[in-house]
């Protein structure tokens, strides 16, 4: 007789200002779920720039008069981030909250006026976050700065989610945090999960999707919030700390693929605001990490690592880099 295969358990719940759903496999899914609630309300409590309670908000009143201590689950993801700003020489930009407050994409219609980009835009500088290792402090060296962590912070929760699972001796799970999705182990019969990937134009249309294993998968696109403005102009939420306006990189979506989700959410956004050249340069300095590029033309661009385990759509051209 075959044994009868795991019943998955899910969860799906409102946190981190989107949707989350949750997938467990195994005698511990229940309890592993409930825990794995609880972690992501604890770290939205920790992280979220909109809990006047957070951490993040308290750094963020403080900028430019003191430090404040932090707990490590802080100061970890900030020195994630500020790791990932040097790299990219700043392209990923931890400080950005200044930008993101004047775009203010729930609420805006039209671009902000350029005096007022202007004055903002030297406020977001990712030097002028200070860490003290030995403290565990963190400091935002002048007043009207603030950390805005849209561009990783879902990608931690989805690592420390994972952490949760493993301590359930949980084998096989996966997470999706409105749309950053990481996977524990395969599916209980051994095959890949498969992660689709949205066409950055067809709302209801996928353009691939990706086959994994113990991975995670972050897409940044300009289709994800986004209004267009007077002249007809799309005016995306990923923007450019160099400009002060929504990135203009040729690419309309970029996925990564990484063992480590915190770094597959920083990923994805910088190469979407690097570009194509650019950023397949950045992501060679990071060992195992691969990525799916789609332009404007929705022309998609697969690295290597992913020939055999990216399906596309029919009718999509696509292209294979080179190594």
């Amino acid at each position: 007789m075959n044994k009868a295969s795991p019943v998955a358990q899910t969860a799906t719940h409102l946190g981190m200002g989107t949707g989350m759903t949750h997938c467990v496999f195994g005698k511990n899914a229940e309890a592993a779920l409930q825990a794995v609630k609880s972690e992501a309300a604890r770290l939205e409590s920790l992280l979220s720039c909109y809990r006047p309670e957070s951490e993040i908000s308290r750094i963020n009143r403080s900028a430019g008069v003191q430090s404040e201590r932090m707990s490590q689950d802080t100061y970890e993801v900030l020195a994630h981030a500020a790791r990932f700003s040097t790299v990219c020489g700043g392209l990923f930009d931890v400080t950005i909250g200044p930008l993101v407050a004047l775009w203010d994409y729930k609420n805006r219609s039209d671009l902000p006026e350029a005096a007022r980009i202007r004055e903002v835009l030297p406020l977001v500088h990712h030097q002028d976050l200070l860490l003290n290792s030995d403290a565990g402090t963190a400091e935002l060296r002048r007043s009207g700065q603030s950390i805005d962590l849209g561009g990783i912070g879902k990608g931690y929760a989805s690592a420390k989610i994972l952490e949760v699972f493993k301590s359930f001796e949980v084998v096989s799970a996966y997470t999706n945090i409105g749309g950053n999705v990481a996977a524990l182990g395969t599916k209980p019969d051994g095959t890949l999960w498969s992660v689709g990937i949205q066409h950055p134009r067809q709302e209801n249309r996928l353009i691939g999707a990706v086959s994994i294993a113990d991975k995670a998968v972050v897409t940044s696109g300009d289709y994800q919030r986004y209004f267009v403005d007077r002249s007809g102009k799309r005016r995306h939420h990923i923007l450019d700390p160099r400009t002060g306006y929504p990135a203009e990189s040729g690419l309309a979506s970029v996925t990564v693929v990484a063992d480590d989700a915190t770094a597959a959410d920083a990923l994805s956004t910088i190469l979407f605001l690097a570009g194509m050249s650019q950023g397949m340069e950045l992501l060679q300095r990071f060992s195992g990490a691969e990525a799916i590029l789609v332009d404007t033309d929705m022309t998609v661009f697969v690295t290597p690592g992913l020939r055999n385990h990216f399906q596309t759509e029919a009718g999509t051209r696509v292209y294979i880099l080179n190594a």
